[in-house]
Order: structure tokens, then C-alpha cells, then sequence
């Protein structure tokens, strides 16, 4: 349980970007972000550098250029801060045996575009599930977990490994040795949301159930046996810097060339069509914090359905939902209009990742039913006309027969929490007013 435990503390935490005038707080949260472990070492340096025994096809000896295949084969990305050898994700940490490695905030919460850095994109090349399974392995276990981390490689089971911690928790964070039962589900496939909208945002959350000011939710991912409550009372302060650091963030702006005529007449669109839902964009923006009713937004409804109300009412029983003015979540109603701020660069889209290309999202008849991509994050595998990621369109989906970890490079639309159905909202449009939108959409 620890060792799995550990791993969650990586989903909850954001972003890097330039920030000079950055306050007292935010300083303070930035500096804990990017150099402290919230939580023990788990696996040792021989460990790191021995894993490759463990991936498939099997090796014969490890690669030359080490580091840089054991970030491509996960999907890691290289720190834009003092890391040493160690990508974003992972990091140095003490414990009473010694110093060894462990997870943090940007193993999820870190990705790359154009083959740069991001602290707060979310990290689409990420196979959590092959990660922890081979690590633990590094252990002299079997490396099985308890459930599957993720089904389809860039995302993950996130609000399910949430449920498995507080499912080994009492209300006032004792461990408990009988688990509750909350109804564990690990269909809801989650891509992880870029932490530059918070600041934006009433709630967080793809439903829109937590307070987005709430300091305690973003805690909850230090649920690993080592820590008790007098931890999480020690370190709120901390957090609440973290989150002064994550309200500050900024998204990136889009690297290429802009038809400047071509997006004014996108923008005019876009405000007709997108904004009551999405807000405007600008020196005077505006944003509406808007939960689109289920039924209407029609997408996949696993994410929606996937948390059981007595869940919920624990969770607002507990210290986390004890916090003054910002502690309890409320009952799902839809999902969450997010705002645009840097769409270029957090395809894959929807929820669930099921749509890699903006042009996709605006016809709902263009999406790709069964498909794959490299993983790369450099400009070969980037789509400037699309705007997302190059895909490879399938015919079917993979061979069970294939290790998981190949399985998971696919993406089939057809399985549970996949669908890449609904949000049909462009489909009346033009061929060249989506492209005129998509346009518009590169300068947010």
C-alpha cells in the first residue's frame, strides 16, 4: 500500500512557467513544488537504473543513452529545473533508511510540447500503469496493483487511486485495516487538465464538485500510510502556498505563425457560438464557471457516474471536507465548460482524451474511432492543421495477445470511458468556419 500510496501525491500539483513578479506566497509554494518530496522514497538509484530488465520486448543489456530511453519509454519528460539525472516526476527523498526516489506532483502534472518542458501541462505521454508496475518490480515483488492505473497509455485512473487512499482511511485520517467499500472503479480514464485554468475557475474538477480555492482537497493524494493527520496539519500551510503558485501560472503561447484576418473572423464565430459556455478571451475576459448538464454535453458519462455519494459523504465527514468555507464537495450535475487559455497545447481533448485534434472536437463526424501516436512531443508529432496530435487511424483495435504495455498505445473509442462521442456543438458549422475558429483558437 505504500508503495502505491506514493504515487498519488504525482496528480494533484501544477505548473512551471516565467513568473517575475511572482508574490511573497507564490515564491514560497513555487520553491516547495520544485524541491521538496511530500512523501518517503520508495524505490532506490539501482533501482532506477536497473528497470529496464523489465520492459518489453525484453533487452539484453540496458540502452546507451540511458536516461533519455527511460523517459521516452514512459513518457517522462526532462526537468527544466535542477533535477539531476532524474526527469520531471521523479525526485530524491529521505526516509529512515535513507535517501532513495519517489514520485511528485509532475510525474502527471509535468508534460512537453515542441519538445520543451512544461511544469503544470498535463503530461498526454504518460504510462502510469507500465511505470509503478516496473518500479515495484525493482522491489523484488511482482509489481501487480491493485487495480489498473490506466487503460490507455497519456491517461489515468486518477480519481480512482483518490478512492482507493480514503477507502484505508478513518474521518480523522487513521488507518484503517478493513477498507471501506466506495465503489473502486477503474474505467473513468482521465487526461489530465492543465493547472493555468485554475485560476479562472469557482471548482476543479471535471464535475465541478470541489471548491477550486479549497487547500485541503489538493492534499488528499498524501494519503500514504507514513502520514497522519499531524502531517497534513504541518504541511497546509505549505499547500496553500502551492496554490498561491498555481494562481499565478500562465499558458504558453502558440509557437507558430498566426493568420491574423483568418482569426479575427474565428473570434467573431467563436463568441456567437463557443463563448456562453467557454467565456470570452482577452484584456477584459470573461468566463462563466458553467457545469453542462450530462444529457446535454452528451459525452462519455463514466467520469460522471464513477463516484459513489457515499464517497462524497465521507469525504465531507473527513478533515479534507472539514475545511472552513472551501471543505465539502457537492453531488455531480454535468461537466465542467473549461476555459481555452492555451488549447493548442493540451490535446488530447474531452475529458477522457478521446479526441486528438481540436479539429475533432469541432466535428464530432471527423474523430477517429481506433487510433495510436507516437508519444513524441516534438514538432514531427505535432498536427498544425489540426491542431493536436498526428495519429495513426487503426482498423482494429489491438491484439490481446500483444504485452499491455502495447495495448495501452491504443486508443479504442469503444470501451468503457472512452467514447469520443458528443459535445457535437461545431458540427453545424463550415469547413471554413472551423478553420477560422481553430485559427482564433491558436492566440488564447
Amino acid at each position: 500500500m505504500r508503495h502505491f500510496g506514493v504515487a498519488l501525491v504525482a496528480l494533484i500539483f501544477p505548473s512551471l512557467v516565467s513568473a517575475n513578479d511572482l508574490d511573497e506566497a507564490a515564491k514560497r509554494g513555487r520553491d516547495a513544488l520544485l524541491t521538496r518530496a511530500f512523501n518517503p522514497p520508495v524505490w532506490s538509484m539501482f533501482g532506477y537504473d536497473s528497470v529496464w530488465k523489465y520492459w518489453q520486448p525484453a533487452l539484453k543489456e540496458a540502452p546507451k543513452e540511458y536516461d533519455e530511453s527511460l523517459r521516452e519509454h514512459y513518457g517522462f519528460h526532462a526537468a527544466p529545473y535542477e533535477n539531476g539525472r532524474l526527469p520531471m516526476g521523479l525526485r530524491e527523498s529521505r526516509g529512515f533508511f535513507g535517501k532513495g526516489i519517489t514520485t511528485d506532483c509532475m510525474l502527471c502534472h509535468a508534460g512537453s510540447i515542441m519538445g520543451k518542458s512544461y511544469v503544470g501541462l498535463g503530461n498526454a505521454s504518460l504510462d502510469v500503469h507500465a511505470f509503478f508496475e516496473d518500479f515495484n518490480r525493482t522491489l523484488g515483488t511482482s509489481g501487480r496493483l491493485p487495480f489498473t492505473f490506466s487503460n490507455a497509455r497519456g491517461t489515468s485512473e486518477a480519481a480512482g487511486m483518490a478512492v482507493y487512499l480514503l477507502e484505508h482511511r478513518e474521518p480523522d485520517l487513521k488507518l484503517r485495516f478493513k477498507k471501506h467499500d466506495f465503489g473502486l472503479r477503474d474505467d473513468l480514464c482521465e487526461d489530465v487538465p492543465a493547472w493555468w485554468l485554475l485560476k479562472k475557475k469557482k471548482t476543479m474538477y471535471y464535475t465541478g464538485t470541489s471548491h477550486a480555492r479549497s487547500v485541503r482537497s489538493i492534499m488528499q493524494f498524501m494519503l500514504v500510510p507514513g502520514n497522519g493527520l499531524a502531517q497534513f496539519e504541518k504541511e497546509e500551510a505549505t499547500f496553500a502556498d502551492i496554490q498561491a503558485y498555481l494562481l499565478s501560472l500562465e499558458a504558453p503561447k502558440y509557437l507558430f505563425p498566426i493568420d491574423k484576418n483568418l482569426a479575427e473572423t474565428g473570434q467573431k464565430i467563436f463568441n456567437n457560438t463557443c463563448a456562453r459556455c467557454h467565456g470570452t478571451y482577452g484584456e477584459k475576459w470573461t468566463y462563466p464557471n458553467k457545469i453542462i448538464p450530462i444529457d446535454e454535453i452528451g459525452t462519455d458519462r463514466n467520469r460522471f457516474d464513477g463516484l459513489s455519494r457515499s464517497l462524497g459523504e465521507f469525504y465531507n465527514k473527513s478533515w479534507f471536507g472539514q475545511e472552513k468555507e472551501y471543505g465539502p464537495v457537492s453531488e455531480p450535475k454535468g461537466y465542467q465548460a473549461p476555459p481555452l487559455d492555451g488549447i493548442w497545447a493540451t490535446a488530447p481533448y474531452f475529458h477522457n482524451g478521446s479526441v486528438p485534434t481540436l479539429a475533432g472536437v469541432l466535428n464530432s463526424k471527423s474523430r477517429p474511432k481506433i487510433f495510436t501516436r507516437s508519444f513524441k512531443t516534438d514538432e514531427e508529432a505535432y498536427d498544425k492543421v489540426n491542431i493536436g496530435w498526428k495519429v495513426q487511424i487503426l482498423d482494429n483495435a489491438p491484439d490481446q495477445t500483444l504485452p499491455a504495455y502495447e495495448r495501452r498505445k491504443t486508443y479504442d473509442t469503444t470501451q468503457p470511458g472512452r467514447s469520443n462521442q458528443g459535445h457535437t456543438f461545431g458540427d453545424d458549422l463550415t469547413d471554413e468556419q472551423r478553420r477560422a475558429v481553430i485559427e482564433y483558437l491558436k492566440t488564447l
